[in-house]
């Protein structure tokens, strides 16, 4: 019986493929989530909550209550990004986005009022 090295490559290839992809060990980065735009705080505080798409749970809050409002989210973060985030995307709006690495250097004014948000933090690309 002749061994089909052929047939061990595709295999070692396939496990690869999937593991690279898997949220756990991207850290998320690559897939496709759907979020709630929860609460658009003062000055780019926003709040947002995953309802779609098996994120890390180690990247979000499991739940997060707003100190102001005494309102509780399942799945929440906030963004490191908020420069970025499009202006057109409204409290209440779902949509879909990507992590993405750590931009460095962002190119707009943010004021400093506080408003709270969630400990958890992501970079994110609206994709929808």
């Amino acid at each position: 019986m002749k061994k089909k090295p052929g047939i061990f490559i595709a295999l070692v290839i396939a496990i690869a493929a999937y593991s690279s992809c898997s949220p756990k060990m991207s850290g998320g980065a690559g897939h496709r989530y759907k979020a709630r735009f929860e609460v658009a705080g003062l000055c780019s505080n926003y709040t947002f909550s995953v309802i779609e798409g098996a994120i890390d749970p180690a990247l979000v809050a499991a739940t997060w209550t707003n100190p102001q409002t005494k309102k509780t989210y399942k799945k929440a973060f906030a963004i490191t990004n908020p420069c970025n985030f499009p202006s057109t995307l409204k409290q209440g709006d779902t949509f879909y986005f990507e992590i993405i690495p750590e931009e460095k250097g962002q190119n707009c004014a943010v004021c400093m009022a506080y408003y709270p948000t969630p400990e958890k933090r992501l970079t994110i690309k609206v994709i929808q």
